[in-house]
Parts: C-alpha cells; structure tokens; sequence
C-alpha cells in the first residue's frame, strides 16, 4: 500500500540523520541501490510487503543483500522500519529520500525525449543551453527515445514542458484541417 506521506516523514528523518552525521552521499548511494533493487526484483518487495514472513527473516534477508554494501547508518535504519513494522515501506522511502536530496542540493531534473538516440555533444550542448536560459547549473538529464515523434524533441522541466516534435506539428495541421481553416467556401 503506498503512503507517500510517511515515507517522506521517513526520507526527511534519515537525510537529516545524514547531514549530521556527515554521510549523505554516502547514503544517497545507498537509497539509489534499495531503489534499484525493488524496481528490478519483484520478490524483494512482496517479501517486505507479506505479513507472513517473520520481522527476524526479513531483517536476515536484508542483511544478506544490503548489509555488505550499504552504509552502517542504513542498515540501522531499516532494522529501525523492520522493528516499527514499516519495512514494506522501504521501496518509497528510498524513492522519496532520492526526491529530497536532489531538492536539497538544488539538483534539478530534466527529462528529454527525442526520436533517435543524441550524440554526447549534442546533449552537452542542450544542457548548455538550459543553463544559459536558467538559473539551473545543477542538471540531471534523463533521455528517452520515442520514434513515434517522427522528428524534434519533448524537453520537460519540472511542471513546464516545450513540445517540438514533427509528430506534434502535424497533430496541429490535421487539428487546424478539421476546423476547416484552410477550405473556402464556395457560394
């Protein structure tokens, strides 16, 4: 069940643990990991999710995966989610802190979808123009490809978004052809 709201509580409360303890980034990586790892194993969220299993196998369960490779303060953490019975919330705690942190260090992100894959150069010289045309010097680019827009590119920053694909375009003209804006009547 999702609860974006105590998961955000949640990311607040160990993002502010980490400044104070002077580890942020380091548990940054790790909430990048637990993200990763419940958006490509299924199994590893019903386990969190299922009443069934005991709070002691899943904390043996998340040692045998995390504890290796995450930070002491994380696996504090979620041995704090597992003994509150908020482990199921895990998976958006790890989303909302990732939400938090860019927030935080003023890290914006943008998304760019265009129909053919963009050469390194080409996507240096979007950033530059972003930046230039922004306050924004802190970029996270997300780049999709979507040959469905024919041509052009959809860029969305934040809640604004500039549409100029050729599928777009064409949209347009068959909107203005079904208007009959370009048929003169004839009387």
């Amino acid at each position: 069940m999702l609860n974006p709201r105590l998961a955000a509580r949640y990311a607040k409360s160990i993002l502010d643990l980490s400044i104070e303890q002077k580890s942020m980034e380091q548990v940054y990586g790790d909430m990048e990991l637990i993200a990763k790892i419940s958006k490509s194993n299924p199994d590893f969220v019903s386990m969190l999710k299922s009443p069934v299993i005991h709070a002691d196998m899943k904390i043996k369960a998340l040692d045998a995966i995390l504890k290796k490779q995450v930070s002491e303060l994380t696996v504090l953490f979620y041995k704090l989610l597992v003994k509150k019975e908020r482990e199921s919330v895990l998976p958006e705690i790890a989303k909302a802190f990732i939400e938090q942190y860019k927030v935080f260090n003023n890290i914006h992100v943008v998304n760019l979808t265009t129909a053919v894959a963009l050469s390194d150069e080409l996507i240096e010289s979007i950033l530059e123009q972003i930046r230039a045309t922004t306050d924004m010097q802190k970029i996270e680019l997300q780049t999709k490809v979507d040959e469905s827009l024919i041509g052009g590119f959809i860029l969305q920053i934040g809640d604004k978004m500039v549409e100029g694909s050729v599928s777009y375009d064409l949209k347009q003209i068959a909107r203005q052809f079904e208007n009959n804006d370009f048929i003169y009547k004839i009387r």
